[in-house]
């Protein structure tokens, strides 16, 4: 049987839980981009503006819900 509590499987569940966050803000990002840029015609540095602000936001509440 496999230790729980190694320094490993510590890691692990971290890296899943970041990663879960860069997912989530890197999707929210792609698609809000891709809403102003080709839906709503937006400009690019516009449409990169949003993009960030969402990621931002995106990042902040999956970081939230992940430590719930």
């Amino acid at each position: 049987m496999r230790d729980l509590s190694s320094p490993a499987v510590e890691e692990s569940g971290a890296m899943k839980k970041w990663g879960f966050i860069a997912m989530h803000a890197a999707v929210a990002a792609i698609f809000i981009f891709l809403l102003q840029r080709f839906s709503l015609s937006a400009s690019l540095e516009s449409s990169l503006l949003w993009a960030l602000t969402f990621a931002v936001c995106a990042a902040g509440l999956a970081y939230k819900q992940s430590n719930r």
